[in-house]
C-alpha cells in the first residue's frame, strides 16, 4: 500500500479555515463517490508546528493507494468530472508540498494524536530499526525521496532506541 500525502495551508492570509476545510471536504468526498482505480481512501489532519513547513499550521492530506499504478489514476480523477470543481475550489487556495510513503507494518487508520517522524540513524541497519518497532504500530517509509519530511512516520507507538523523533501533533478534520 502506498499513500500520497500531500501538506498544505492557505495560501492568502486571513482565509476562513472552516470554509477551507468544508472545501477539502467537499474533495475528498468527491474522490470516496467516485474513486480511480486502485484509489482506497483519503482523510485530512490539521497539523501544527511541521518543522519542515514554512508555516505554523497546516492540513496533512492522507490519500490511500493500492500501489505507485494507481498515482496516474488520482492525478487524472482530481481534476476530471465529478471531481473537478471540488478540486479547484480546494485547490484555488491552497499552496502545499507532497511525499510519497509506503506502508511498512500495522493498519493505516485515521487517528488524531501526536504521530512521531525520523530518519533511520547513522550507522543503524534497517532490519535492527523495523525490529524496535512495536507490534500493531504502523511504520510508514518514504519513497525515492519525494517529499520534504523526514524518512518514516509511526504512528501508535514509540520509536526504536536511538531514534530522535519529530513529534507532531494531528487532530483529524
Amino acid at each position: 500500500m502506498l499513500a500520497y500525502v500531500f501538506w498544505h495551508w492557505p495560501a492568502t492570509p486571513g482565509t476562513e479555515p472552516a470554509a477551507y476545510e468544508r472545501a477539502q471536504a467537499a474533495f475528498h468526498q468527491r474522490l470516496a463517490e467516485a474513486p480511480p482505480a486502485g484509489f482506497l481512501r483519503s482523510w485530512s489532519f490539521r497539523v501544527v508546528a511541521v518543522p519542515w513547513l514554512r508555516v505554523a499550521s497546516a492540513y496533512e492530506d492522507w490519500y490511500l493507494l493500492e500501489g505507485s499504478a494507481a498515482l496516474d489514476p488520482l492525478n487524472g480523477a482530481a481534476v476530471a468530472p465529478p471531481a473537478r470543481s471540488a478540486h479547484d475550489r480546494a485547490a484555488a487556495g491552497a499552496a502545499g508540498v507532497g511525499g510519497l510513503y509506503r506502508l511498512h507494518s500495522g493498519e493505516p487508520r485515521p487517528l488524531s494524536g501526536p504521530v512521531n517522524w525520523f530518519p533511520k540513524p547513522a550507522g543503524m541497519q534497517y532490519p535492527d530499526l523495523y525490529t524496535g518497532i512495536a507490534p500493531g504500530a504502523v511504520l510508514w517509509r518514504r519513497q525515492m525521496v519525494l517529499g520534504p519530511a523526514p524518512e518514516f512516520l509511526l504512528e501508535g507507538g514509540e520509536p526504536p532506541a536511538g531514534v530522535s523523533p519529530i513529534t507532531v501533533e494531528r487532530t483529524l478534520v
